[in-house]
């Protein structure tokens, strides 16, 4: 009779908490298994060392320093990366909120251009992305090589002739194959970007316009002081998405590094190698918190 009692009294809100702690116990349940167990197993790797089959010797910072101080790629790689990861943020944010501006006008075609941009991120798979880049080395590598001879230097050289433009040094043939490369890999990573600042500027109010308007803003104004500060939030959203996905990118020969050194059986040091990327990226993306979080703007109801 007890239970029966407590079953009547239990509330619609109760109920709908247990259903609540029902669904989430299958998330908290995956999140365990699949990723805070294998996540601390590494971190207790990393100060291994892993023979396989026979379990792990603690060694300290062993792995540490060797990553940083002894393997002869490592450090090379990560300041590589960092640096590449420094040049390439910026623009592809400018680039990217550029992009959302002008395909957020009204204009024949508009939905046919905002699906070209996000085309990348549709197809934008490792294997996708690295046999257009000619970055591909497991098997079908020689056709991926073949694919993308339009970036290679002799192509670039042939199309500079054809074009009327001889007797270029190779240093500046290969500053222009390396530009065009780049601007490549710029539009190919900001699809996800222009399609937040999209969401971003169609979230503008449009009596904020038409207020402008009424003041006599011109476009360059209604940009710094209206579309701007609207959009910050997403800016610095953005900035942590293109820092965490410039570190996770297929073509990232840290992560290629780590991959070899796994392949090898060396579990200890590739596990350092990872924790030691993992704390630049937190430190990095902290740094964008500290310093541009203070300057978003957050509009109050």
């Amino acid at each position: 009779m007890n239970k029966k009692k407590e079953k009547r009294h239990l509330s619609y809100e109760k109920q709908k908490r247990l259903y609540g702690y029902g669904f989430l116990s299958l998330w908290l349940i995956g999140t365990l298994v699949f990723f805070i167990i294998p996540v601390a197993g590494s971190l207790i790797y990393s100060f291994q060392d892993v023979t396989p089959g026979a379990g792990g010797v603690w060694v300290g910072l062993k792995n540490y320093s060797a990553a940083l101080n002894k393997d002869p790629y490592f450090r090379t790689y990560l300041t590589d990366e960092i640096a590449e990861m420094l040049r390439n943020t910026p623009i592809i944010l400018i680039f990217s909120l550029f992009s959302a501006v002008l395909i957020n006008q009204k204009f024949k075609g508009r939905t046919f251009v905002r699906a070209v941009f996000f085309l990348p991120v549709i197809v934008a798979s490792g294997p996708v992305y690295a046999v257009i880049t000619g970055d591909m080395n497991v098997s079908g590598a020689e056709g991926a090589d073949q694919f993308s001879t339009v970036f290679e230097t002799d192509m670039v050289t042939d199309l500079l002739e054809f074009t009327g433009i001889y007797g270029l040094s190779q240093t500046l043939t290969e500053t222009i194959k390396h530009t065009i490369d780049g601007i490549f890999a710029i539009v190919w990573h900001s699809g996800i970007q222009i399609l937040i600042f999209l969401a971003a500027l169609q979230n503008i109010p449009p009596s904020a316009r038409e207020a402008a308007e009424l003041e006599g803003a011109t476009a360059w104004e209604y940009f710094w002081k209206i579309t701007f500060p609207y959009v910050s939030p997403m800016i610095l959203a953005n900035l942590v998405f293109t820092v965490i996905d410039s570190f996770t990118d297929s073509g990232n020969k840290v992560m290629e590094r780590i991959i070899s050194m796994q392949s090898d059986w060396k579990y200890g040091l590739a596990a350092a190698m990872v924790w030691t990327y993992f704390g630049i990226v937190i430190l990095m993306v902290g740094l964008v918190f500290l310093i541009l979080g203070k300057h978003v703007y957050y509009e109050v109801d």
